[in-house]
């Protein structure tokens, strides 16, 4: 009867956790104000994600603020401009991280092919301002706790934020500004509840700093979130759609790869996704807290009230259908 009582009372407090941190973690308010972080190269569902976020921000969903590499790779400020040129906004601002980082790039050469496809005034990397130059000069002209940034990518942006001094624009030092300005980091990152994760292996330094350091909520969408939903078949095949980058990238790389037979793993798309409509609807949260060795082994402990990661709901293949139908969306006045 004991050992029942306590089975009983441990799930109690589990679901209970789950339930407390639905209800007390941030969530959208719109139109969200979006710094968009990514590293654009080493793999393609970045192109996913940055799809999703212009198709909330034609439906008013969205403010995008910023497009920020993450990764120092050749084609990486050309390629994100190609994407704004291509849903109508190309005076978005571009940046790119400086100094010691990772350059990292695309072995299907899916940049260089929209790149000569596609208008883009960038034309190359040293057209764009330093990382953290942009940070702060957006960060410190946004209304206090507004600010959504939304990471796909290595975290050495967000750990050169953190370090940062005031400068022309803000006197706060770099945790400051951000505890003042950030209202929630969504991060692709992490994998859950232990392994090795590329966004945040590649830098470990930089993970360290922001798992630990970083005073706002983070929200984790983990490497087994995306692994399952499966997505850009349904585009590559849509014959209706022509003069896309977006079907162009998946058109070039999924037959290029067996593990992509019933579409790109979508990890990305995910941390778009909840971060602009909401986790409720697709996942439960579990609060706790993300640490990584030296090795870029991170785990996952269930003490903390900042962190929490997602916890699956709806089927990968419902989600799948989303974001399926979510990255077939064109530009508004679009003519093939």
């Amino acid at each position: 009867m004991l050992k029942r009582f306590l089975l009983f009372f441990a799930i109690f407090i589990s679901c209970n956790n789950t339930i407390r941190s639905q209800q007390d973690f941030p969530k959208p308010v719109y139109p969200l104000q979006v710094i968009f972080d990514t590293d654009f190269g080493p793999d393609y569902d970045d192109v996913g994600a940055i799809t999703l976020l212009h198709c909330f921000a034609d439906s008013g969903m969205v403010k995008i603020l910023a497009t920020i590499g993450s990764s120092k790779y050749k084609n990486a400020a050309a390629a994100i401009n190609v994407f704004n040129t291509y849903f109508n906004r190309p005076e978005i601002p571009v940046a790119l991280v400086r100094g010691d980082a990772v350059e990292l790039g695309d072995k299907q050469h899916w940049t260089d092919t929209i790149i000569s496809r596609y208008p883009h005034k960038i034309q190359n990397n040293q057209d764009v301002p330093d990382a953290l130059v942009l940070y702060r000069k957006i960060l410190s002209s946004q209304p206090d706790h507004s600010v959504t940034i939304i990471t796909v990518g290595f975290l050495t942006n967000l750990a050169n934020l953190l370090k940062s001094s005031g400068d022309s624009y803000s006197p706060l030092n770099g945790y400051e500004l951000v505890n003042k300005k950030v209202r929630n980091l969504v991060s692709m990152a992490g994998r859950f509840p232990s392994g090795r994760e590329f966004n945040l292996a590649e830098d470990v330094n930089a993970s360290k700093k922001v798992l630990a350091e970083w005073p706002t909520t983070i929200l984790f969408s983990g490497f087994e979130i995306g692994q399952k939903i499966k997505t850009g078949l349904p585009l590559i095949h849509d014959e209706q759609i022509q003069k896309s980058p977006v079907k162009d990238v998946f058109a070039i790389c999924i037959p290029l790869a067996k593990e992509d037979s019933a579409g790109r793993m979508s990890w990305d798309e995910t941390a778009v996704l909840v971060a602009v409509k909401g986790w409720q609807n697709y996942y439960n949260l579990e609060k706790g807290n993300c640490k990584i060795n030296p090795d870029g082994f991170n785990e996952w402990g269930k003490s903390g009230e900042t962190r929490a990661r997602l916890i699956e709901k709806q089927s990968p293949q419902e989600v799948s259908e989303i974001i399926n139908q979510l990255i077939m969306h064109q530009p508004l006045n679009h003519k093939n």
